[in-house]
């Protein structure tokens, strides 16, 4: 008696086909991962800096006045105002480089000391505080300490502080990063040549950081109309670069 094979039990030839196909598939990335090795990489970091005379300033002053009633205290603080702005665009400053800092009206309270008991009064308003600053921008260093005088002189009787910065730093940047990159590449050679490696091509490379400006702070504090000439000093700024480069070893 011959054996009989039913039909359903029989594989069709494009299955057995596109099953194989699959199976070779999978089998793919697991005999990649086994032959190709992962590149060896040496990571390194470099800094570069310049130091640079900063070209501009900026100054934040204003009024601070006082008074019964806020419009009281708003009044004598806009006359004061007025004659500092005058005076601002008297010692050159251009429109735009003038602007309105900060402005504000406040009540000012009086405390009771606390009675036996611990308990004490509520505060009550005794006047008010009108604050009004604005910050210019100066371009000519040599023109700081006079328009500090000619603001106090005018009226101003706060200043915050004085801000030097270079007002362009583009150029100076790139210098530092090229300086940055170069030190990054020095690393990079003296720490495989000791190793015994060969550098290959870079990779990757990311900064970090960049300029800021570096305040010359003045320490806040009211001024007073007899104040003299101020002595301001610029200084220098120092531009830096910090880099990280991945480098692959042959």
């Amino acid at each position: 008696m011959r054996a009989r094979i039913s039909p359903k039990f029989i594989a069709h030839p494009a299955s057995l086909a596109a099953a194989f196909a699959a199976a070779l598939m999978l089998a793919a990335p697991a005999a990649y991962a086994q032959t190709v090795e992962p590149k060896r990489t040496i990571t390194v970091q470099g800094e570069g800096s310049v130091s640079a005379k900063p070209d501009t300033a900026s100054v934040n002053a204003g009024v601070l006045a006082e008074a019964k009633t806020a419009r009281e205290a708003l009044t004598a603080n806009t006359e004061k105002m007025t004659k500092v702005f005058e005076a601002i665009k008297k010692a050159g400053i251009k429109e735009e480089d003038i602007r309105t800092s900060g402005f504000s009206i406040n009540a000012k309270y009086s405390h009771s000391p606390r009675k036996p008991d611990g308990s004490h009064e509520d505060p009550k308003i005794v006047g008010y505080r009108a604050s009004n600053n604005v910050t210019v921008i100066i371009r000519d260093l040599d023109n700081v300490g006079g328009v500090l005088d000619e603001l106090v002189t005018a009226g101003a009787n706060n200043v915050n502080g004085v801000n030097f910065f270079i007002e362009n730093p583009q150029s100076l940047m790139d210098e530092a990063r090229r300086i940055a990159v170069k030190d990054a590449l020095r690393r990079a050679t003296i720490l495989a040549g000791t190793a015994g490696a060969n550098l290959g091509p870079v990779m990757t490379i990311s900064e970090n950081g960049g300029y800021r400006p570096q305040p010359m702070m003045m320490r806040s504090m009211a001024m007073d109309e007899s104040a003299k000439s101020v002595p301001v000093a610029a200084g220098t700024q120092e531009i830096r670069s910090n880099v990280n480069i991945v480098i692959e070893l042959e």
